[in-house]
């Protein structure tokens, strides 16, 4: 007699999910630390948003680099060592006196543990685990992000308002360590490891044999798709589309509505409300990429994006009106919908590459998210507001859908790896 469970690939994705959560707090923690730090040590919103910009940069460059260190160590190790990292940076925050010291922590360790669990980790888990379902899958795992901003943002908030900032650096400190058992014993490394093929598929796919040189690895992806038109397609979108999220929205919504005289725990509710509209952006998104031409979606989700941007600065008030409710619901739904069919092209233009040359598409995300969170930082300090920070963010993700839009199809699709045979004799088989 068979039995019927579903396929451990459900489960890898499972504890990715909780782990990407897990990261995602202290990522969501500047735009509610910003007016506190300023307030308490006198640094300039410009020093204080650079701290952010090198966490940001740090952030997206270390992507690829884990990727390959995935594919040397083990996805276990990396991640481990990646929430550890977190925690680390997090902790050592609540002893800052120097400004240099807020760099070093929040910038470099959480940039550096974060990086190691960015989107690179997603389409290297959804690479080696399944076939189908990839791009709903991709969706569900980037949403693990939003769900980490909404879970943490609207606590952080209200442990600043009565416990002071630091209280919130320990609290995503022990968040992020609470992890590290869970994925030290459930995350597996590949299908093959358990005599499976991927999700969706019919034959076990062999792990490629272990080599050394991550970095060259890395190095040699960039540098053979950095031949290519569409990298530089897609990685223009992408640094866009981090300038537009993570560097502004993310880092300066908050400050911004509280120039306007709304309350930061009101302006953070906001924000964590756009985290749960990411979710189900997510997700949708994910879903119509397994259907969908992916250079149309995101030659829509860029223009619809820079539509919403354009309007922002007339919606700031004092109070949550219907009007920003709605901006919030929209900008929710497009924020990470950009992912699923980024992946999915990187995919099809780099094939077993892919997820590396994701990795650098990725950091080419995290440097235009750091730019802008420097630059928006400055504008506010020069100029008084952030108004025009959000008008040249949504001109610019117009120009991310024309990008988007002139990628083509790619003729031939890269040879499969080479299967073996599933293992005979299995008492168990899986289902979705």
């Amino acid at each position: 007699m068979i039995r019927h469970r579903p396929h451990p690939a459900w489960y890898v994705a499972a504890v990715a999910f909780v782990a990407l959560v897990g990261a995602a707090g202290f990522r969501a923690t500047p735009g509610v630390l910003l007016h506190p730090l300023h307030a308490e040590f006198g640094w300039p919103l410009a020093t204080i948003s650079a701290a952010v910009s090198v966490n940001l940069l740090l952030y997206g460059l270390t992507a690829p680099f884990a990727a390959a260190l995935m594919d040397r160590f083990g996805i276990r190790r990396v991640v481990s060592g990646a929430l550890l990292l977190v925690a680390l940076g997090s902790g050592l925050t609540v002893f800052m006196t120097a400004s240099w010291q807020l760099v070093a922590a929040w910038g470099v360790l959480v940039g550096l543990g974060t990086g190691s669990m960015a989107l690179a980790f997603v389409a290297t888990v959804t690479g080696r685990w399944f076939v189908k379902r990839r791009g709903l899958v991709t969706g569900v795992l980037t949403a693990g992000g939003a769900a980490g901003q909404l879970v943490f943002l609207p606590v952080l908030a209200v442990l600043v308002r009565d416990h002071g900032w630091r209280a919130a650096a320990l609290v995503v400190a022990g968040a992020a360590l609470a992890v590290v058992p869970l994925v030290a014993w459930l995350l597996r490394e590949h299908p093959a490891d358990l005599g499976l093929p991927p999700y969706g598929g019919t034959e076990v796919v062999p792990p490629p044999p272990a080599s050394g040189g991550a970095a060259a690895r890395a190095v040699g992806a960039l540098a053979a798709a950095a031949r290519t038109r569409p990298f530089w397609l897609l990685a223009g979108g992408f640094a866009i589309c981090g300038a537009t999220t993570n560097g502004l929205v993310g880092t300066h919504f908050v400050p911004a509505a509280h120039d306007h005289g709304m309350a930061e725990t009101t302006a953070a509710g906001l924000l964590a409300l756009v985290g749960l509209f990411d979710i189900v952006g997510a997700l949708l998104s994910g879903w119509l990429t397994d259907r969908v031409d992916s250079r149309l979606l995101l030659g829509a989700y860029y223009a619809l994006r820079g539509a919403s941007l354009l309007l922002l600065p007339s919606l700031f008030t004092g109070t949550a009106e219907p009007s920003m409710l709605v901006f919030i619901v929209f900008y929710g739904l497009d924020w990470v919908a950009t992912v699923p069919p980024t992946v999915a092209l990187c995919r099809e233009y780099f094939g077993a590459s892919g997820a590396v040359v994701f990795g650098w598409v990725f950091a080419a995300h995290q440097v235009g998210a750091a730019v802008a969170a420097t630059g928006a930082g400055l504008v506010r300090d020069r100029l008084g507001d952030y108004a025009l920070a959000w008008y040249v963010a949504g001109a610019l993700s117009i120009g991310a859908a024309g990008l988007s839009l002139l990628l083509r199809r790619r003729g031939a699709v890269p040879a499969p790896v080479p299967a073996v045979p599933v293992a005979a004799g299995r008492a168990w088989s899986y289902r979705g």
